[in-house]
Formats: C-alpha cells, structure tokens, sequence
C-alpha cells in the first residue's frame, strides 16, 4: 500500500473511534446496525412520502378506525404494496432535513 493509503485508513479509524465513543469496539455493530437498517427504510420509502403525507393529512380528519386510516394510507402508493408492513411515516422532516436545517 502506499503511504496515502496508509494515512487515509489510519484517519477512517481515528474517525470510527471518535463516532464510537463511549462503546466497546464489540457494541458498536449493535448501535450501528439499527441505524443503517431505518436509514435504509427511510430511502426506500422516499418516493412515496409525499403521497403518503398528502393523504395523511385528508384520513386525520375521517373519524374511522386506526386499521381503516392505516389501509386507506397503504392506498395511497404503490410502492408500498411492495414492501408489505413495513410501516408508514407520517413525519415531514427527515434526517437529510434535519441535517440540512
């Protein structure tokens, strides 16, 4: 390896043990992994968020059941017939929003 090789692995771990803290290099998949895992559901439900909240917003005034609200929000894209229960977010800010605000 050459010697910009060598210093950009050393920085990446200097990095990785400043963003692990205060946890044992052996906890720190188990702090990671949960992230990673609602980082990448955040990712692959993006493109219908929007739907989903437009819709959000029309169910919250029916005065239904939580399983019809939940249904009638499942209708509101096709993506998510896809990835069956996985769960809708009704929130507006994502973390790319928080980290751009």
């Amino acid at each position: 390896m050459t010697q910009e090789t060598n210093n950009l692995a050393a920085d990446l771990w200097a990095l990785a043990d400043l963003l692990r803290g205060d946890f044992k290099q052996s906890q720190y998949g188990r702090v990671i992994l949960p992230f990673a895992v609602l980082r990448r559901l955040e990712c692959v439900l993006e493109s219908s968020k929007s739907a989903v909240l437009l819709e959000a917003a029309k169910v919250e005034k029916l005065k239904i059941a939580e399983e019809a609200k939940e249904k009638l929000l499942r209708r509101a894209t096709k993506r998510l017939e896809d990835l069956g229960k996985k769960g809708l977010s009704t929130k507006k800010k994502t973390k790319r929003k928080f980290r751009n605000s």
